[in-house]
């Protein structure tokens, strides 16, 4: 069943009604071509989910009539806020997508030393209602529960800043060799964190093409951030965020379980 968010405040509860607005007005209709009676799967954006039938049909939104509410609740206790070194616009993507898919909470886009992408204020405002877009569908498409929040760009120094907030922070780094991801995901000190917290906040913290230059990771280190390996082969920046994500999920008991 296809699902689609939509905000609270077009939901009525007293009427057991919410209605569908916006673009995706356009997908039911003339991708899917859906009609009366049919059922589509709504989210809130907060959980809540809804089995919905098609009653009405105007132009500019889709009225549909809540069959019943459902608590399917895909979202992880987990929080993993992803800070991203700027890549080219191909690469972003890519990790957009496939980020919100593995169930990260929030992608913090970041400016480093070698990011080669300089986002002008004229071109940021296109490129991240296209993100957003991207971060959108692929939320749509996984069934989650809440749609991530995509933040930035932050400077370096007002990243190591944001994530001061976190429980605790890791950052791989191509030329680790003191520390794995996995003996610090497995040290006594996370996991004692993970079982004793209803929700605990992870920051992830990657490269660009590039990856950190060595002063940018010593001063990673100097904030209390781990810096890991992942490994003896070097990833790129949009496979190293997708597999640092799912390390960190498997290892605290999120991905792997039914």
């Amino acid at each position: 069943m296809d699902r689609f968010f939509v905000k609270e405040r077009n939901i009525d509860i007293s009427n057991n009604e919410l209605k569908i607005v916006g673009e995706d007005v356009k997908h039911i209709l003339k991708v899917l071509r859906y009609g009366i009676g049919d059922k589509i799967e709504v989210c809130d954006s907060n959980n809540r989910e809804y089995i919905c039938s098609i009653k009405n049909i105007d132009k500019d939104n889709i009225l549909l009539s809540i069959d019943k509410e459902v608590n399917i609740n895909r979202e992880s206790s987990i929080n993993i806020k992803l800070y991203q070194g700027l890549p080219k616009s191909t690469k972003m993507e890519i990790i957009l997508q496939k980020l919100t898919e593995c169930g990260v909470r929030e992608i913090v886009l970041v400016d480093t030393a070698r990011s080669v992408v300089n986002l002008d204020e004229k071109k940021s405002g296109k490129k991240f209602e296209r993100w957003e877009r991207i971060v959108y569908e692929a939320s749509k498409q996984s069934k989650r529960g809440k749609i991530p929040n995509l933040r930035g760009v932050l400077s370096f120094n007002d990243a190591l800043k944001d994530m001061s907030n976190n429980d605790f922070n890791i950052s791989p780094f191509e030329a680790e060799r003191s520390l794995g991801i996995k003996e610090v995901l497995r040290s006594e000190k996370i996991k004692t964190l993970a079982d004793e917290k209803k929700e605990i906040n992870i920051g992830i913290f990657i490269g660009p093409e590039g990856g950190f230059s060595d002063t940018e990771n010593e001063l990673i280190k100097s904030e209390g951030i781990y810096s890991v390996s992942m490994g003896p082969r070097i990833f790129r920046t949009e496979t190293a965020s997708i597999v640092a994500t799912s390390i960190v999920l498997y290892e605290l008991g999120d991905i792997g379980g039914i």
